[in-house]
């Protein structure tokens, strides 16, 4: 016989209370070749930026991304910059930066695979990873 949800409550409530947060993941979006939010994800940047700061104690990894647009060193620079401007920003709504870690992908990993130099705005986006 399987133990009901007052019984597993009772026996390891404590222990599944204890556990941390489940990771979660979020993705906002950039203008065209800057380091600045779409006016649809600095809407819901606050919303995630309180999800992530109810958290106990939050580890977050912020990854940015490009479109094909422009030279692959050129974009590498920008994802990373995409990532940097994300992690400001968590740090000036009272983010520990020590545990907000950056990197930047340029165009190796689009959401929407495109051939070279197509603007695609999906694959502007930094993606937070947080736990």
């Amino acid at each position: 016989m399987q133990p009901g949800p007052a019984e597993v409550d009772t026996a390891f409530g404590a222990a599944l209370a204890a556990l941390p947060p489940r990771p979660m993941s979020y993705t906002l979006y950039f203008e065209h070749d800057s380091d600045r939010l779409t006016a649809e994800s600095a809407r819901q940047a606050d919303a995630v930026l309180a999800e992530i700061a109810a958290r106990p104690v939050a580890d977050v990894i912020v990854i940015g991304h490009t479109d094909t647009a422009g030279e692959a060193t050129y974009n590498d620079l920008l994802s990373l910059e995409r990532a940097k401007s994300v992690r400001e920003l968590l740090i000036a709504r009272g983010g520990d930066g020590s545990r907000i870690g950056v990197a930047g992908r340029g165009e190796r990993e689009p959401v929407v695979p495109t051939a070279d130099e197509v603007p695609e705005p999906r694959n502007r986006r930094a993606e937070l990873n947080v736990r």
